[in-house]
């Protein structure tokens, strides 16, 4: 081989050897968890989804509750999107909205992962514990993405129907100003239909492995609690496109923003200062301050 292919070659040999190693580190911590929790597939997609869904929504959510509650650090209030709005929250408000979040975790999560097992071919005790490659968990990850924004989006838009929004989704928009937990305060129906399915059915066209599918539950929970949060916090999802349909009820009815610009759904979120603010923060300036209201 020349030089000059060796040279060339050098990169691509490193990233090999970097990502095998680093695929063998994974499988084996992989090994380690299901050696200490079991392998049985049902008992993971099931108890072990709720078990783990459930820590990352209360634990996420459990933070920005002490902010809304105590009111400390003082320095996170400067990232208040709506400034004096939960300042601090109702206690009897936030007593209900732990009880729906409660009943709807138990009462339509819980059953919907048993529908998800056993619409999901093929779940044995191998292919559990058989991690699939980067590439694999990468483009199932894009397409639970796209079917979450697709889905969210229109029957988002049908429950702001006149003929439905009173009995179902007025239920969610009690909150003017979101609080993170409220992310699932919702009508039951409401949570299969427009928080749960969109997030599920990517699961069930991709069938992808229950890491991935963990990996998923993951970025898709601590995205809603964000941007339900009423704080614009640095480097996290900006919450102002949400936070601004809570306000004004007929904007912004998507996650990506996509179907939004298409529908032109979000023309007076762009007009509004509030757009201006819209973007990850990379600096610990407030974006109020950046862009302030006058």
């Amino acid at each position: 081989m020349s030089l000059a292919l060796e040279l060339f070659d050098l990169p691509a040999h490193q990233f090999r050897a970097f990502w095998g190693a680093s695929g063998s580190l994974w499988q084996s911590l992989w090994d380690r968890f299901l050696d200490l929790v079991g392998d049985n597939p049902l008992a993971l997609w099931t108890v072990g989804s709720y078990i783990y869904t459930s820590l990352i929504y209360w634990s996420i959510g459990l933070v920005y509750t002490l902010f809304d509650v105590t009111g400390r650090p003082a320095i996170v209030r400067r990232y208040k999107v709506q400034p004096g709005t939960n300042e601090p929250v109702d206690p009897g408000r936030l007593r209900t909205v732990i009880r729906q979040v409660l009943f709807n975790q138990f009462c339509t999560g819980f059953p919907l992962l048993f529908l998800m097992y056993y619409l999901l071919p093929g779940q044995t005790r191998e292919t559990i514990r058989t991690l699939p490659t980067f590439v694999t968990a990468a483009w199932q990850l894009a397409v639970c993405i796209l079917i979450e924004e697709v889905m969210f989006y229109y029957s988002h838009r049908l429950l702001h129907d006149g003929r439905i929004y009173r009995y179902v989704h007025k239920r969610h928009h009690e909150w003017t100003a979101p609080i993170a937990i409220t992310a699932m305060y919702a009508h039951p129906v409401e949570n299969v239909l427009s928080n749960l399915l969109p997030i599920a059915v990517g699961v069930w066209t991709t069938r992808c492995h229950i890491s991935v599918a963990w990996l998923w539950f993951t970025l898709a929970i601590s995205n809603t609690l964000h941007v339900h949060s009423g704080y614009h916090l640095p480097f996290l999802p900006s919450p102002e496109q949400h936070d601004f349909h809570h306000l004004k009820f007929n904007q912004c009815y998507g996650v990506l923003g996509v179907l939004d610009w298409l529908h032109g759904t979000s023309e007076m979120f762009h007009r509004s200062k509030q757009a201006k603010r819209d973007y990850v923060l990379t600096s610990l300036e407030p974006v109020r301050v950046t862009h302030p209201d006058q």
